[in-house]
C-alpha cells in the first residue's frame, strides 16, 4: 500500500468563487503511479469547500443564488459569529452545506468519475490564500 500527500494552494480574487481543481488533481494521481485506491479531497479551511458536480456556469450562477438566498453575507450583525469582529459567518454556514471533502476512486490510474463529475474548489470568504490536501492511497 502507497501513501501520497501533496497540497493545493488557492488565492481567489473575490469574497466568493468556484475554481475547477480537476485537472490539478488528475496530474497528482498520474504522478503518484497509484493504479487502484482512493483519492481524497479537503478543504484546510473552515470557510471554503471541495465538491463534486458538473462544470457548467449557469449550475455555478445557481449555487451563488441558492447560497447568497440561505446565508446572506449582509447584514452582517444578524450573526453572532461577527461579534467577534469578523464578518464571515455566512461563509462558516456555506462551507457547512457544500461540504468539507470527496472521495474520489481511482481506477486502472485515472480517476473514476461518473457522466460530467468534476472536482471544485469553493471559496466563501477568499482574498487570501488556502490549501487543499489531496491524499492518495493504493497500489
Amino acid at each position: 500500500m502507497n501513501s501520497v500527500t501533496e497540497y493545493l494552494t488557492f488565492n481567489v480574487s473575490s469574497r466568493r468563487g468556484f475554481v475547477n481543481i480537476t485537472s490539478q488533481v488528475e496530474k497528482i494521481v498520474q504522478k503518484s503511479g497509484i493504479k487502484e485506491g482512493i483519492c481524497l479531497v479537503n478543504a484546510m479551511h473552515i470557510t471554503s469547500s471541495v465538491f463534486i458536480n458538473d462544470n457548467e456556469t449557469g449550475l455555478h450562477h445557481d449555487y451563488e443564488k441558492w447560497l447568497e438566498h440561505l446565508a446572506p453575507h449582509e447584514p452582517i450583525d444578524q450573526y453572532e459569529h461577527n461579534r467577534t469582529g469578523e464578518d464571515n459567518a455566512d461563509a462558516h454556514l456555506k462551507r457547512q452545506i457544500m461540504g468539507r471533502e470527496v472521495v474520489v476512486a481511482i481506477t486502472k490510474g485515472k480517476l473514476d468519475f461518473g457522466p460530467w463529475e468534476q472536482i471544485f474548489y469553493g471559496e466563501f470568504d477568499g482574498r487570501r490564500s488556502k490549501r487543499v490536501l489531496v491524499k492518495l492511497i493504493g497500489e
